[in-house]
């Protein structure tokens, strides 16, 4: 279940958040040894924990919004009628939601809360009129 879990969330919160809150499993059974067995947690142990736990707040912390643009894209996957997926439905297409079907993505611009994920690949202006792409 945790990989299924792990998988799906490559997916949906990228890469790098998905690594961060995975890692946390073996200090979440750290936690439930120290309670349960009564085992005495190693100074590293804690004080690496206690970061873990920073990183992962910052993670889920994370403000991020600004104006930013989708180019469009073509692709199949699990979605709901967001603002992200307004299209036309093949015949037969279940309009049960959350459905999955291949679907086109046109250009939209907007700002909203979000973080890179599948729907949100744009490049950011830096400094001097220079660009990253996320």
């Amino acid at each position: 279940m945790s990989l299924y879990l792990f998988i799906l969330a490559l997916r949906h919160i990228g890469t790098a958040r998905a690594g961060a809150y995975f890692s946390t499993a073996p200090f979440i059974g750290a936690i439930l040894s120290a309670v349960i067995l009564r085992e005495v947690p190693s100074a590293p142990l804690i004080v690496s924990g206690v970061l873990m736990f920073i990183g992962v707040w910052l993670h889920l912390t994370e403000h991020h919004e600004h104006i930013h643009t989708h180019e469009p894209l073509t692709h199949t996957h699990l979605h709901w009628h967001d603002d992200h997926h307004q299209h036309e439905h093949p015949p037969g297409t279940s309009l049960k939601e959350p459905h999955s079907h291949e679907h086109v993505h046109s250009q939209l611009t907007h700002s909203h809360p979000h973080f890179p994920d599948l729907h949100h690949r744009h490049r950011h202006k830096l400094r001097k009129g220079k660009y990253h792409a996320e």
